[in-house]
């Protein structure tokens, strides 16, 4: 009997960890729409000038600096008969999913051929878009070290959440090649399709229905645990001292936003690649179902490798085998023209990232932990908030490089495979030869200065316990008396 009632708690808890994972397929569908497809859109529908978007992007960043650290604190201090998560993530994702659309869904009384309008209108929306991705991406993130403080159950709940994570990104990946085509009303002189206002708008309305839809069901299906409330008000120096204080995430802070970068160039690059380089964008499909692959494979690293050997030799591992599959990418699709040995490399290097990406969410709620023995308190919200500031930091970084390439080059959105060399040979060098490098920077600064891993690591989780029972033995006893 004893055995079935564990089988039952067993399946009930992967039930919950199921929809709590289903969430992430519709913030990825948003995400990967806007750091994929949002830079190509801007360049080639809306003719939108380069410089203007090498300013934004950083601007955009400089109020995501004040914007997700003070929604990270405001998540702490929510307390509703709803929850303290789940009320934040469904407003964000419904209100994200209304700015998606808006964005995608240019007014025609505006110039798309220069008119101050659409600057204005597309420099709101962008900034609104980072924001209410904030209001849902930190509470849901957030909830993962509140479930529990066991490092097994965390590597399970954050690789859950990754695998669902990497479905939607996959969705949009693959299918928006093909997508795009489908909806296009617009064929070039040889009749081919070329991707038009229409084949962005229906598809983000598409991926906004979906985006509410999956937060939805993940929010309604999912109970939260119980919560220590913070009593302390939101202040930057508050921010700033979590940041100062926590020298662990200052170092996680450095080497996850070189690494992302790289993974970023190679997403936004990707359609300039394909279209400029390749001289068929719908090749695209192909590649990133390549990465899908490869995004699987890698989900299974850390659960297996975690059995023989250490976190921190299977995150080394991890950023090794981005960097070797990086290299095989340029081999194949800049020095020998080879669409297998670029399918292969990209898989390869997806494989890496998948592992690395969910490491790095394991890697904040230890940070959590470290924080809470170093400081005295702990700092949930406000820690995984740097999760997504960092991602929007490594998109303005790819963005930067991106634009200034592109602008230097004189990039024309008109010729599509017809630009000079020069541009082809920028693309080739952001497409292979900056994410290799940023990768490998990474591997030597986390493996230099992140010491969270080994006795150290296990002599703070078992503090940590010890806290959590004694503030559960404090609460029973009060409830008694």
């Amino acid at each position: 009997m004893e055995g079935v009632l564990q089988m039952k708690n067993k399946l009930a808890a992967l039930k919950g960890n199921v929809f709590y994972g289903v969430g992430a397929i519709g913030l990825d569908l948003s995400y990967g729409l806007f750091y994929n497809w949002l830079a190509k859109y801007m360049t080639d529908i809306l003719h939108l000038n380069k410089r203007f978007l090498l300013l934004l992007t950083p601007i955009a960043r400089i109020w995501d600096g004040i914007n997700d650290p003070m929604m990270g604190v405001i998540v702490d201090q929510t307390n509703t008969k709803f929850g303290r998560y789940k009320p934040w993530v469904i407003f964000g994702s419904c209100t994200n999913a209304i700015v998606l659309t808006l964005i995608f869904l240019t007014p025609s009384v505006f110039d798309l051929n220069g008119g101050i309008g659409i600057y204005i209108y597309m420099a709101i929306l962008y900034v609104l878009w980072g924001m209410t991705n904030t209001t849902a991406d930190i509470p849901y993130w957030s909830m993962i070290p509140s479930f529990t403080s066991d490092p097994g159950e965390r590597n399970m709940l954050a690789t859950i959440a990754r695998t669902f994570s990497g479905l939607g990104q996959g969705i949009i990946t693959i299918a928006s090649p093909l997508v795009y085509s489908w909806f296009s009303r617009t064929t070039d002189s040889a009749g081919n399709k070329v991707y038009d206002v229409y084949s962005y708008r229906y598809w983000a309305m598409i991926c906004a229905v979906l985006l509410i839809g999956f937060s939805v069901l993940s929010m309604a299906k999912i109970k939260e645990v119980n919560h220590i409330k913070s009593d302390e008000k939101f202040s930057f120096k508050k921010i700033f001292k979590i940041i100062k204080d926590n020298d662990q995430l200052q170092v996680f802070m450095v080497f996850a936003a070189i690494s992302n970068t790289g993974w970023y160039m190679i997403s936004g690059v990707a359609a300039y690649y394909f279209d400029v380089v390749v001289g068929n964008p719908d090749e695209q499909s192909l590649f990133s179902a390549f990465g899908a692959v490869g995004s699987i494979l890698g989900l299974a690293i850390i659960p297996v490798m975690t059995k023989f050997t250490t976190k921190r030799r299977t995150y080394q591992f991890s950023l090794a085998l981005s960097f070797v599959g990086y290299v095989l990418m340029g081999i194949g699709g800049w020095a020998m023209d080879s669409a297998v040995v670029l399918g292969i490399g990209y898989l390869i290097g997806s494989t890496g990232m998948a592992s690395m990406f969910i490491a790095q969410t394991i890697f904040l709620a230890d940070i959590v932990d470290y924080g809470e023995v170093k400081m005295g308190y702990r700092a949930e919200s406000g820690t995984f908030s740097m999760k997504g500031f960092l991602q929007k930091m490594a998109y303005t970084i790819e963005t930067i490089i991106l634009f200034a390439g592109l602008d230097i080059t004189k990039y024309d959105e008109n010729l599509h495979a017809a630009n000079a060399i020069g541009v082809k040979n920028a693309i080739n060098s952001m497409m292979f030869i900056v994410p290799a490098v940023c990768v490998l920077l990474s591997l030597i600064i986390y493996t230099a200065r992140f010491k969270l891993h080994g006795k150290f690591m296990d002599d703070v989780t078992a503090e940590v316990t010890r806290r959590r029972e004694a503030r559960e033995e404090k609460l029973a006893q009060g409830e008694q008396t």
